[in-house]
């Protein structure tokens, strides 16, 4: 289980750095750097690293060749250890590994169709919540295979309040991840807001670009107050070290979410922040599901040592009365 859960951090990590330079491609305008060719390069596999645009365009797609041969491997061998407790069966790493794999040729093709249609903004957006969906199935994985707390947190019980709690904040995430890359695709929304909180000083947008980054705003202020509730909650509740660890990682993640998107909007959106925002708020998606992963595995093996505690006692007496009925036979004349 360690090679495997090892070769699983490896494609995680990828996965997150195809995420970011995916930003970087967007933000420097280098999403047509090869041209309309894919998956060659201005006609070639290797072409010459003439222009900065090209570089970064490559190399991202390098990053994404890396994320499936990294995929393959994993997956090769969890079918080679199948048989092994974790690995196969309806929750194993075999599963969501193939879950990956799948997923990995979803954002693959819709690549090839951004650069073929030129870059339409809704594509965009579906792009990146594949990306980011393929990532938490990759956090999943990591997490069967012991990782991210995946162990620990089973020896540690987590209330079902908590896990649902966990699933509102992981979806949230998810929802103002969203946003997020409407706000960046959107023509003028990024720019539309000027200050923070508010909005050009305004409580009220006008107009569509505004309503569009307010509403992301407001959605990533709802996240923010639902994980300090939860943070407290889970502190009270004395839930697992793991999952009271999984929340104060993904409440201070959010905290510096929040500081660079201030810092983006007062300083007018220079590209280097624009690239932080976007990788920081991958990672509060990937803190938040890995934290909804992690609180359902703990409420489920909670509920399953509580069912063992409760048939415990009836399976002792009806062992107890066969025994005696035993006994009370072998005394009969």
């Amino acid at each position: 289980m360690n090679s495997l859960r090892r070769l699983s951090y490896v494609a995680l990590a990828l996965a997150y750095l195809q995420i970011v330079f995916g930003a970087i491609v967007r933000i420097t305008g280098s999403g047509l750097g090869c041209g309309d060719h894919w998956p060659t390069c201005k006609g070639e596999w290797f072409p010459p690293l003439l222009s900065t645009h090209l570089v970064i365009e490559i190399t991202h797609r390098f990053i994404a060749a890396s994320l499936l041969v990294a995929i393959v491997a994993l997956l090769v061998l969890a079918w080679r250890r199948r048989s092994e407790p974790g690995v196969g069966g309806p929750r194993g790493v075999l599963h969501t590994v193939e879950l990956a794999a799948a997923l990995w040729f979803a954002p693959a093709i819709l690549g090839a169709i951004t650069v073929w249609l030129e870059l339409p903004p809704l594509v965009i957006v579906v792009h990146l919540l594949l990306a980011v969906t393929l990532l938490a199935v990759l956090a999943l994985a990591v997490i069967r295979a012991g990782g991210l707390g995946g162990r620990a947190v089973q020896q540690g019980g987590v209330s079902p309040r908590t896990a649902r709690g966990a699933f509102a904040a992981a979806t949230l995430a998810l929802i103002v991840v969203a946003m997020g890359a409407m706000t960046a695709n959107v023509p003028a929304a990024a720019a539309a807001c000027h200050g923070f909180p508010l909005c050009n000083g305004n409580v009220v947008p006008h107009g569509t670009p505004e309503h569009v980054q307010v509403t992301h705003r407001v959605l990533a202020f709802l996240l923010f107050f639902h994980m300090i509730g939860l943070t407290i909650a889970v502190a009270k509740r004395r839930e697992s070290p793991t999952v009271v660890r999984a929340t104060r990682v993904g409440m201070s993640v959010i905290i510096l979410q929040i500081v660079i998107a201030a810092s983006l909007v007062s300083l007018y959106l220079p590209p280097v922040l624009q690239s932080l925002h976007e990788a920081v708020g991958a990672l509060v998606w990937l803190s938040l599901f890995t934290l909804a992963a992690l609180a359902r595995i703990g409420a489920r093996s909670a509920v399953a040592e509580q069912e063992r505690m409760t048939l415990a006692p009836a399976v002792a007496r009806g062992a107890l009365h066969t025994d005696a009925g035993a006994l009370a036979r072998s005394v009969e004349p």
